[in-house]
């Protein structure tokens, strides 16, 4: 993320590259040793208990990478080598969503959830499609410098789209079950850090539904983006003056606290 802040805010493309250098180096060390560690670990939690949307972040990460490597690549002398992996890290982060979500609805459908374990972190179910929906629409967009992409285009056309249609059909539903816990079953609405994954994909769903506009030429779903990305701000204000408050009460009673 910070990548695309340089190559789309700085306009720097060299600082972008190296840090999408980096972003590669550190998904494939955070990405496969994790996955190693849970695939060895002996006593494994429950999935009640082990499975939140957190997990999610794997494709995250996955797309972020597939997402900056579009907007290096014109940097390059062959954009079609970072177009390549861009393509190939945006298939391979709808490859993990596909079995993670299944086993998250899973989880919701069939066993026990209780308002303190529908964290917000399960935002993620939806951002990481939005996310998914923004590597496909910066594909699309790239089409004209690689002879893959343009070869690829009407199944990106058809994924991308998919991904869009369903990070929208997540999103009432995670507003209904945050009604259920906060409103009907009275889950206290205080800061907690995890409130930060939910603003994540409300800011991403904007992004992407501006991005989709554009690759699918439909100038309609900007006045999507533009309706919910004041959903997105608020989310935002009310975390950062959550989050502010909580932290002067804590210097507040440290202070008096010191001799």
């Amino acid at each position: 993320m910070l990548g695309v802040q340089f190559a789309i805010l700085r306009r720097e493309p060299g600082a972008a590259t190296w840090l999408w250098y980096v972003g590669i180096g550190a998904w494939t060390f955070v990405t496969y040793a994790f996955f190693a560690a849970v695939t060895t670990k002996e006593n494994k939690p429950a999935l009640r208990d082990g499975l939140n949307g957190a997990w999610l972040v794997a494709v995250v990460a996955t797309q972020s990478i597939a997402v900056l490597g579009c907007l290096v690549a014109p940097s390059f002398s062959a954009p079609e080598g970072p177009l390549f992996v861009a393509a190939a890290m945006h298939l391979a982060g709808l490859m993990l969503y596909m079995p993670l979500i299944g086993l998250l609805l899973y989880r919701w459908l069939f066993l026990d959830l209780t308002p303190q374990q529908l964290t917000p972190p399960y935002w993620i179910n939806m951002g990481a499609l939005a996310i998914s929906t923004l590597a496909g629409a910066r594909l699309l967009q790239s089409t004209d410098s690689s002879r893959l992409l343009n070869d690829l285009a009407p199944f990106l056309r058809g994924s991308t789209f998919f991904c869009w249609a369903a990070a929208t059909w997540w999103i009432p539903l995670l507003l209904v079950l945050g009604f259920w816990r906060h409103v009907i079953r009275r889950f206290p609405l205080t800061y907690d850090p995890q409130y930060w994954g939910m603003v994540f994909p409300l800011g991403m769903y904007t992004v992407c539904t501006v991005q989709l506009a554009q690759a699918l030429e439909l100038p309609g779903l900007v006045s999507v983006a533009r309706v919910f990305v004041w959903f997105a701000l608020a989310a935002w204000l009310a975390a950062f003056t959550s989050m502010v408050v909580v932290l002067s009460g804590a210097l507040s009673r440290r202070r008096r606290a010191m001799p």
